[in-house]
């Protein structure tokens, strides 16, 4: 059969199917096809209006969500508030989880990391949304592995606020406030009031309470040249410490020196920056003018030459994500 006349009639005449159009064709629709009305326009605001409501609740549940972590016993008696937990446990936002001498305890990090806590430890969950999960570290010690974006894990200490790029890390706080951060892998970024400081892989950062952090340092630096930094940072004589941080510096203690260059003034910064440069030769252009006027094009440039995959805001996320797997 020629399927055109199925079609259009065009082929030759099919018998069967002339006959079966003679017996149907008493059935056949011939008036006009009903006109469908066009939808008032109040009823698609309303419909719009309403898609729109119900996005910002789910959106408003997604951040606002305030979950409790799940808490797993290591060793010891763990305690959440008044109670010990068993093998495994809840922390709610608002609640407190605290080791003794013998506890240890691992916290679940909603969907993003996890938290070791070590023993005499004492520590809070702040807050926990879609977008935000922040703890408070009284004193003690973690170590957390977060596998997230950067810039969704928060940890307040009494010195300064830890937040991490994407990283593994440890941070302890002694009965004074104080402490230190040591990274292990990505960046860890310290901050307090205009102080910052962006810890990379390797490296460690002191805090103490009611200063803040203090300068970056590789862990592989001499004694010598962390206790003038620390007394450089911290202490009541920064010249003679600046003496013995500039004579201990290494080629590779020039992340340390770069950290330098904003913070010094006058004098002092014009030393750091001759011995900056007398490692790592800045790029051209690169001048004590241009760093004593903060032009940041020019610190970065220089700080590009020191080596390390920095992280920074700006980076795009598959560089950000690049520098992590190489740490």
């Amino acid at each position: 059969m020629d399927d055109r006349y199925l079609w259009d009639r065009t082929g030759p005449v099919d018998r069967e199917v002339e006959r079966l159009e003679r017996a149907l064709s008493p059935l056949r629709h011939s008036g006009r096809a009903p006109a469908i009305p066009a939808p008032r326009r109040f009823v698609r605001i309303w419909a719009l209006a309403a898609v729109l409501a119900l996005g910002a609740l789910l959106g408003g549940w997604l951040l606002r969500a305030r979950p409790a972590w799940d808490v797993a016993r290591v060793e010891g008696a763990p305690r959440v508030g008044r109670e010990r937990i068993g093998a495994t446990g809840k922390l709610p936002v608002g609640g407190w989880l605290e080791t003794d001498a013998s506890s240890r305890a691992k916290i679940r990090v909603g969907a993003i990391g996890q938290v070791e806590v070590s023993p005499n430890s004492r520590l809070r969950l702040v807050e926990s949304r879609f977008r935000a999960h922040r703890l408070a570290l009284e004193r003690g010690a973690i170590e957390a592995r977060i596998w997230a974006p950067p810039r969704l894990f928060f940890v307040e200490t009494p010195a300064a606020l830890a937040i991490d790029l994407g990283c593994v890390y440890s941070l302890r706080v002694d009965p004074s406030g104080g402490g230190v951060l040591s990274v292990t892998a990505g960046w860890v970024q310290l901050t307090r009031s205009d102080r910052e400081a962006l810890v990379p892989a390797g490296a460690s950062c002191l805090m103490r309470k009611g200063a803040g952090p203090g300068t970056p340092f590789y862990d592989d630096a001499s004694p010598a040249f962390r206790r003038a930094l620390e007394r450089y940072d911290f202490g009541d004589a920064p010249v003679e410490a600046l003496d013995a941080l500039l004579r201990e510096a290494r080629k590779r203690d020039a992340l340390t020196l770069w950290h330098l260059l904003t913070p010094a003034h006058g004098a002092e910064q014009e030393r750091v920056f001759a011995r900056l440069a007398a490692l790592i030769p800045p790029p051209p252009g690169v001048t004590l003018e241009a760093v004593r006027d903060r032009e940041d094009r020019s610190l970065e440039l220089w700080r590009d030459q020191l080596g390390i995959p920095w992280y920074t805001k700006q980076s795009p996320w598959w560089r950000r994500a690049w520098h992590r797997v190489r740490s």
